[in-house]
């Protein structure tokens, strides 16, 4: 595949519950901007077992999908995700990695017993993703879908890692910006003339008894772009709706 869609979920009930603060999203979407990929959806779901697997096969489902999952998979009892990630994405067995098992014991020693080496149970051909933390590795399957802790200095270099070594940057998109002085209304017949293959956003504002409109353009062509975002002022300038200077 040439171009990739990309998901990611973060699990944890105490997320949900106000009890901590998420660090992955900003970051995950982010990391993909920079390298022009596509951030498809992102998912914030608790530790449920069922939920969490209606969540990875519908991703399975997008055969462009690539997956990148945040926590649960550690070795205490409400840590899910090894197990539920090998019923979505393989047969549904988990086996034990003798190269993880190896790390673990080598970061441990005994006390890798006897919770710990849980973690190296994974799903069937499963492959390891480093830890700079320590080294209890987390996993990917089929090079599309890729499972992480929870601590955000242990997930972020295994994500920067896959991205950098595994998927091609994309070229970064031409864009170009202006503010409405108008209604978002006044404009939604100028919206429906535009390719589809533009990317499109607007975002309303009102203050006081003030309505503007942010207008966002983007292509990969610059020469597209100029075109479409000329043809978007001259038709503002028809119905005598005013703009501002480009951002």
């Amino acid at each position: 595949m040439s171009d990739y869609n990309f998901y990611s979920v973060i699990i944890g009930t105490e997320l949900l519950n106000g009890r901590r603060e998420d660090k992955h999203f900003t970051f995950i979407n982010k990391a993909l901007k920079d390298r022009g990929l596509r951030h498809e959806a992102n998912f914030v779901i608790n530790d449920n077992p069922p939920l969490m697997q209606r969540v990875f096969e519908m991703i399975a489902k997008d055969p462009k999908s690539v997956l990148f999952c945040f926590g649960g998979i550690g070795s205490t009892p409400d840590d899910y995700t090894r197990e539920v990630a090998a019923k979505a994405f393989t047969c549904g067995i988990l086996e034990t990695n003798d190269e993880a098992l190896k790390l673990i014991k080598d970061e441990f020693g005994q006390d890798a017993y006897p919770h710990r080496v849980k973690m190296a149970q994974i799903p069937q051909d499963a492959k390891l993703l480093a830890n700079v933390i320590n080294r209890v590795p987390g996993f990917y399957i089929e090079d599309r879908f890729f499972f992480t802790p929870g601590f955000p200095s242990m997930a972020h270099p295994m994500v920067l890692w896959t991205l950098d070594n595994l998927f091609e940057k994309k070229a970064e998109k031409f864009s170009c910006g202006f503010k409405a002085d108008c209604s978002e209304n006044d404009l939604i017949h100028i919206m429906e003339s535009l390719p589809e293959d533009l990317e499109l956003s607007s975002l309303p504002k009102i203050v006081g008894d003030k309505k503007t409109v942010d207008i966002f353009l983007a292509h990969k062509e610059e020469n597209k772009l100029k075109k479409w975002c000329k043809f978007f002022k001259d038709e503002m300038d028809k119905i005598g709706k005013k703009y501002s200077n480009e951002y």
